[in-house]
């Protein structure tokens, strides 16, 4: 068995299917159970922590690159660099609405309150493949604590730092009203949020998870039903991707609402902040100057440690000397995306997802591992790629497979086995004064037979120790 910490306990298999059965998280999905948390070393803990910092850190920097980018200005305080290019990637795509609204003056240096990116644990440390703007899981990872009686006494719980989080939004206001909008497209993620808002009003605060078509708009705000009465809302939890604008039929509404400073949104709408394409922008060359000027030299270099390397699949003709930003093959630089249609099943050792503003973008849906598919398989992946740009960028990444390792887990028998699993690991930040928080992580862990890793029925949903 694995090493616990002696403030968890190991669960027994009745007393996690009986929990679980109680409190429902999630629309009909369903997981591998184990008795023990998964542990981390107090190295990878304090990684975690860093990491958090560094992804704030980029957000800021994401922003003030856009910015500059959109107006032509130079990216470097004492040096000439522009490249408006970076916003013309951006907006592609995107409702001009939208794309105007992220620069409004009542966003400027907004990110995301919650923070949550996806890291793999490989033999070579942790490898950061996604950055999460609008992540579901906070309900349930702060189940899943409670439930394994997990803890840090220096640390807020996930609840008390979600609810801070967001309060910060609303500085002026001890008491906010906080309204959760899920859309249909996120309707699994329902159950988990409706639990979180009982769970603090139990608590004493005012919040609600409600559908956006129970917003009401007046002159002075907007409102939904609370306790059969109307309430004006202070804030809005935004649980609904950007890319599904048109199926949220008070999403116009909420974006006059914030220009006209009557209400809050986290994560803010801006589309430019949930695009996978900045993890390409961040290792390309010409930005370079950018990020070691923006950034400070320990998140810079750790952010370079961490994000594999990623380029965008821009299918655009290069002059007859010119080379790609890209991967090499064979040992040489890339002219032309299409040579690796026909790559070995070595060289394809490469994700292809799509960035961000598409219904593929999120969960795996893109996803694709060029050495897990056959080659005719590959070359229609990468084709439909390049086919989709300038509208739906999509990036291409170097694979680091996660490392094999061991962790109890229930058989269907209800015996407890060893198993080989490989492992993600979701840790959730909360902005409070101006810091990322680390108040708790979701680790998911598949067979280790599986290459890419998310959560499938197969997978066990374990909170970190």
């Amino acid at each position: 068995m694995s090493p616990q910490c002696p403030e968890t306990l190991a669960l027994n298999h009745d007393t996690l299917t009986r929990a679980f059965a109680q409190t429902p998280l999630f629309d009909s999905k369903t997981w591998q159970l184990s008795p023990e948390p998964f542990p981390l070393s107090p190295g990878q803990k304090e990684m975690l922590q860093a990491i958090g910092e560094a992804c704030l850190a980029f957000y800021k920097a994401q922003e003030l690159l856009y910015q500059r980018s959109t107006h032509n200005k130079s990216l470097l305080r004492n040096q000439e660099l522009k490249a408006p290019w970076v916003a013309e990637l951006l907006n592609a795509g995107k409702p001009t609405k939208l794309c105007q609204h992220s620069l409004h003056k009542r966003l400027k240096g907004t990110h995301p309150q919650v923070i949550r990116p996806d890291i793999l644990i490989t033999d070579s440390g942790f490898a950061l493949t996604e950055l999460d703007a609008v992540p579901g899981g906070i309900g349930l990872t702060a189940f899943l604590q409670g439930l394994y009686t997990l803890q840090d006494q220096a640390s807020p719980t996930m609840l008390e730092a979600f609810y801070q989080a967001l309060k910060a939004t609303c500085p002026k206001n001890d008491n906010p009203f906080i309204a959760i909008v899920v859309s249909e497209e996120g309707s699994d993620y329902r159950p988990e949020f409706e639990w979180l808002s009982e769970q603090l009003c139990a608590l004493g605060k005012t919040i609600t998870c409600i559908c956006p078509e129970q917003l009401q708009a007046k002159p002075d705000g907007l409102y939904t039903q609370y306790e059969g009465a109307e309430q004006r809302i202070d804030l809005i939890y935004r649980f609904f991707e950007l890319f599904d604008l048109e199926n949220v039929s008070t999403a116009r509404t909420i974006m006059d609402a914030v220009e006209s400073g009557i209400v809050q949104v986290t994560p803010p709408m801006r589309p430019f902040q949930e695009e996978k394409l900045f993890l390409a922008l961040f290792h390309h060359p010409r930005l370079s100057p950018f990020w070691q000027e923006t950034l400070s030299s320990k998140h810079y270099k750790l952010l370079k440690q961490i994000i594999p390397n990623s380029w965008l699949l821009d299918p655009s003709p290069l002059p007859h000397s010119a080379f790609l930003n890209g991967p090499q093959l064979n040992g040489l630089p890339l002219h032309d995306w299409n040579q690796l249609a026909h790559a070995s099943q070595k060289d394809r050792n490469l994700i292809i997802k799509a960035s961000g503003f598409h219904e593929t973008a999120w969960g795996s849906r893109s996803v694709t591992l060029g050495a897990d598919v056959a080659q005719q398989e590959w070359q229609q992946k990468l084709e439909a790629a390049l086919n989709a740009f300038p509208e739906t960028p999509y990036i291409l990444q170097d694979f680091h497979k996660p490392k094999q390792l061991t962790h109890p887990i229930y058989q269907p028998d209800k015996t407890v086995q060893e198993a080989n699993v490989r492992v993600r690991l979701c840790p959730y930040y909360f902005i409070l004064d101006g810091q990322a928080t680390h108040a708790g992580t979701l680790a998911t862990l598949c067979p280790a037979d599986k290459k890419i890793i998310h959560g499938m029925k197969d997978a066990a949903l374990l909170p970190c120790a």
